[in-house]
């Protein structure tokens, strides 16, 4: 007997199954833009929610805690309680962290990046919420990073989730992924072009149309989001004059070769730290990173939090050149102590204080020595860009956060000019690529951004694959076979008793039959055939996972199947080495 209620249900659930499963498929090709698209709206409506959340515990958890007016005013409190509180936040996050499973300790930008690109994509939930509660407490306490760089994982892993939950394919998740990494950025800084151009240069490390649309949609989505609920408003202030002379341009010049060198700086030292206190445990490294930032802030407490406060009056020209140069070289010291030890916060925050520093620095030593009339505020403005580039290698990301943080036009070519030469020298003279890529080749990683792999992990398995194919068990009678061959297959799928698997060419099948008409029963394992080996691989699978799959196993072709359920029992299509190459030429 047969309950109608529970029959229904049950054909709902199948009915909705096969839709999700064909919106799937769909999304594996290269050109599903229509359904992409609306999946970066929610991915950037979903990663602005959780960042919208993550802001509102930072920005009153200090308050609360502590007897400040913000969450950056750690100047007002007693020096010996900058110490306690900072050491304090020390020991509970790396308590937290130690009694946390090794894998799950892993947190920040390097994190998103390695997840991209090792495990297409697929972010695991529980370094999220280490993320986020190890990097709110940390804040919090003073620590010397900021919430941007945790904000890129949580939206990394809110894209992730929603294209894993809903059965996409890796290339598609992989976009996803950097919807949530561009709402981050947006929904930070209020900046949702330079959150577009940093998740596609930093992160994605490629442009393309497919890419970019659903990106630009999260962006925004995100951006309106944080608008909505903390007011439109620019985030900097700074008052800017006309650059009209060839000297300004040269101490525009001057100013990123100085930025430059500070960059590579803090990119060296934060390696040297971090290779250097890999194996202590990571409770004693983090009290320490506390420790560290507590006695640097007892006389330089501009350090501790995210610091923005104090950009802005570098930025309104309302600081002295000696504290300003005391608060680039403190925050530069307190931050690669952080970062280096393994702090879960932040970098990008922290370098835009100190280029303004140190912008703001040289600025006014410009203005002291010279007659040129531009404030010491627009020079920290330019440091701020040409950090942030010089650090993370990432010049038209900061070129375009400089133009929508101010929006004030006449930034663009002296901001050009300043984020170029810091990045050549980091990069040309002292020979520093991206901290982030750093990072993971001290970790023994090393990311793969050539023109092939990126044009692989475009495009799902769905697309290359052949689905004219036939299945059969090793041995087989004549008329069985010729059976097969009547449905005029490209291959065969072979698999024994044993479960050996094969793909053997139908038309090797049919030479056969032809030459052996007397043969009544016919062993496809043995006869004369250009049989290729088989190893599996699920419908969610790029062809990048495909290559490397074949590469690893030795294998020569894929079968295709679903990744739960009754899909794995379903074969969708095979794909050989030949197919790899073909879909990539036609790309080509």
């Amino acid at each position: 007997m047969t309950i109608p209620g529970k029959t229904d249900h049950g054909r709902l659930r199948t009915r909705w199954r096969r839709i999700v499963e064909t919106q799937s498929l769909k999304m594996a090709h290269v050109d599903a833009l229509p359904q992409l698209s609306l999946m970066g709206v929610v991915a950037g409506l979903l990663s602005g929610g959780v960042i919208i959340a993550f802001r509102w515990v930072v920005e009153i958890g200090a308050p609360l805690l502590f007897p400040m007016e913000h969450s950056d005013a750690f100047e007002g409190i007693e020096p010996h309680w900058r110490l306690v509180i900072a050491i304090s936040g020390g020991l509970i996050v790396g308590l937290l962290f130690h009694f946390a499973h090794r894998s799950v300790r892993q947190v920040g930008v390097v994190h998103v990046i390695e997840r991209l690109n090792y495990h297409q994509g697929h972010m695991p939930l529980r370094n999220a919420l280490m993320q986020f509660v190890g990097a709110a407490l940390s804040i919090v306490c003073g620590h010397s990073v900021g919430r941007e760089g945790p904000s890129i994982h949580l939206g990394a892993t809110s894209g992730s989730l929603l294209g894993r939950k809903l059965g996409l394919p890796n290339n598609s998740v992989r976009t996803l992924v950097g919807c949530g990494v561009a709402a981050a950025i947006a929904a930070g800084f209020n900046t949702p072009l330079a959150g577009v151009v940093f998740a596609m240069e930093v992160v994605l490390m490629e442009y393309t149309i497919i890419g970019f649309v659903p990106i630009i949609l999260a962006a925004v989505s995100a951006a309106a989001a944080t608008r909505l609920v903390f007011g439109e408003h620019v985030l900097f202030f700074v008052s800017v004059h006309e650059w009209n002379t060839l000297d300004e341009f040269l101490y525009a010049l001057f100013l990123g070769v100085v930025i430059g060198i500070l960059a590579a700086t803090f990119i060296r030292l934060t390696l040297r730290i971090y290779s250097s206190t890999s194996r202590v445990a990571i409770w004693v490294r983090l009290l320490t990173a506390g420790a560290i930032v507590g006695l640097i802030a007892i006389p330089a407490p501009e350090v501790m939090g995210i610091g923005y406060d104090t950009v802005n009056s570098a930025l309104l020209g309302e600081l002295a050149l000696f504290t300003l140069a005391m608060v680039a070289a403190a925050k530069l010291l307190a931050t690669a102590a952080c970062i280096g030890l393994g702090s879960p916060g932040g970098l990008i925050g922290p370098t835009l204080l100190i280029g303004a520093s140190a912008g703001g620095a040289v600025g006014s030593l410009i203005i002291h020595i010279s007659e040129a009339q531009i404030s010491s505020g627009t020079y920290a403005m330019l440091g701020m860009g040409a950090m942030m580039a010089a650090t993370l290698q990432a010049p038209l990301a900061a070129l375009l956060a400089i133009l929508e943080m101010t929006a004030n036009p006449n930034l663009i070519m002296p901001g050009m000019t300043a984020v170029i030469s810091a990045v050549l020298v980091t990069r040309v003279v002292f020979g520093c690529s991206s901290i982030y890529q750093l990072v993971l080749q001290c970790r023994g990683l090393d990311i793969h951004s050539d023109p092939l792999s990126q044009s692989l992990r475009r495009v799902g398995i769905v697309r290359a694959m052949d689905r004219n194919f036939s299945r059969s068990s090793r041995i087989v009678s004549s008329d069985d076979a010729a059976a097969l061959l009547h449905k005029s297959p490209n291959w065969i799928v072979v698999a024994d008793r044993q479960g050996t698997e094969a793909l053997l060419p139908a038309a090797d099948l049919a030479l056969y039959l032809g030459e052996h008409p007397e043969r009544r029963e016919i062993d496809l394992m043995e006869i004369p055939a250009k049989r290729q080996d088989l190893s599996r691989t699920d419908v969610q699978a790029s062809l990048q996972d495909a290559l490397e799959l074949l590469n690893d196993s030795g294998k020569q072709a894929l079968y295709v199947t679903g990744t739960r359920g009754s899909g794995l029992d379903r074969i969708y299509g095979v794909l050989t080495r030949e197919h790899i190459e073909l879909s990539y030429r036609m790309k080509s």
